[in-house]
């Protein structure tokens, strides 16, 4: 956080410093469909961490280098606004943005079915309206829900979760304070329906059995994410069915 020292400790009395337990996600709010003038969208408030994602397409490729003759073209973007930080972000790209448009976009493009859109590119852009760490992770999560609401093909939704150590201790979901100051931040991305990881970065160092443990309990709390997914989803067309059974009386 900007202008906080780093905290003397990270886990007192057996809690992490946000009241939470070691393997307890942040509380979590999905929304499908809030971007009205994009094919498809979602926003995600994850803690204090929220992202918007919007999906555009598949639509006319441009440039024309970038078409594909036997698949879409998948084309992610990350940003972060200025004021999503205490210390105000620089506009434009920065390198670590183009290389976490990277990150989600390798982390999606297993589970779309891109050979059904040739030449065609599918736009997704990712803005962090405020971050308290795991901006990556979340935003992949609300990539996702948006790709499903632009009605892309897809083989599962991905699903992510950061966890990490800080303190000695094994922890999921990490906030800022825990990302800044702990030993690791292993970020996690699955399709859940098979358990296909589409991601898996690391950051810092943790022993061989204590990676093994953070994946463990980062695919258990990637499928309480993934019912959240559906749920948003589920509720969005819900909402349209009913609004259009309304306008047919």
């Amino acid at each position: 956080m900007g202008g906080i020292g780093a905290p003397e400790k990270l886990i007192v009395k057996g809690k992490r410093l946000d009241g939470r337990a070691f393997d307890e996600l942040r509380p979590i709010q999905i929304k499908a469909g809030v971007v009205k003038n994009a094919d498809g969208s979602a926003i995600i408030v994850q803690g204090e961490t929220k992202i918007i994602a919007a999906v555009y397409g598949p639509r006319e490729v441009f440039p024309k280098h970038f078409q594909e003759a036997d698949r879409a073209h998948l084309n992610c973007v990350y940003d972060m606004a200025a004021f999503s930080t205490p210390e105000r972000a620089r506009p434009g790209p920065s390198r670590r943005s183009v290389e976490i448009s990277k990150v989600i976009r390798d982390a999606l493009a297993p589970a779309v079915f891109l050979e059904k859109y040739p030449k065609t590119a599918i736009d997704v852009y990712i803005e962090v309206t405020n971050a308290n760490a795991g901006t990556r992770v979340a935003a992949i999560c609300a990539a996702s829900v948006a790709l499903a609401d632009a009605g892309i093909e897809m083989r599962d939704l991905v699903t992510a979760v950061a966890s990490g150590k800080a303190d000695g201790q094994l922890l999921l979901d990490l906030f800022e304070l825990e990302d800044n100051y702990g030993e690791a931040d292993m970020p996690l991305a699955i399709m859940p329906q098979t358990g296909e990881i589409t991601l898996l970065q690391m950051d810092g160092e943790v022993s061989q059995d204590e990676a093994a443990k953070l994946i463990e309990m980062s695919m258990q709390a990637c499928q309480k994410i993934y019912e959240l997914q559906k749920k948003a989803l589920r509720e969005k067309y819900l909402a349209e069915g009913a609004a259009t059974g309304e306008a047919s009386e």
